[in-house]
């Protein structure tokens, strides 16, 4: 079992910048995959950017060059760096943990970007 913890969101202007963390506790070293995931009202929850534990990573097209996904192994800390942010950006944002097959979710982390 793995228990996430996100933060870091928060309200910022359009082209301002935040960094998510997201701390994992439990057994964290059976984590296959670790991601951040979105979900905007009335849309279905989407990738964001993913991360796996040889350290290839993988982002949606609309957050290509302006997002950057990164981990602090020792710390068990997961990061999400957003540049450059839209107003199109303005989700939940989830963390997420793979361990065979089985997801994990954190609580969530509201961000919120206006014009």
């Amino acid at each position: 079992q793995v228990q996430l913890v996100e933060s870091g969101g928060g309200l910022v202007q359009a082209g301002g910048s935040l960094r998510l963390s997201c701390a994992a506790s439990g057994t964290t070293f059976a984590i296959n995959v670790e991601g951040w995931y979105r979900q905007a009202p009335g849309k279905q929850r989407e990738l964001v950017a993913e991360i796996t534990g040889r350290g290839i990573t993988k982002y949606a097209d609309s957050v290509k060059g302006r997002f950057t996904i990164s981990r602090d192994i020792a710390n068990d800390t997961l990061y999400l760096q957003m540049n450059g942010l839209k107003a199109e950006d303005t989700a939940v944002y989830y963390c997420n943990a793979l361990i065979m097959g089985n997801a994990y979710w954190g609580q969530g982390t509201q961000v919120t970007v206006s014009e």
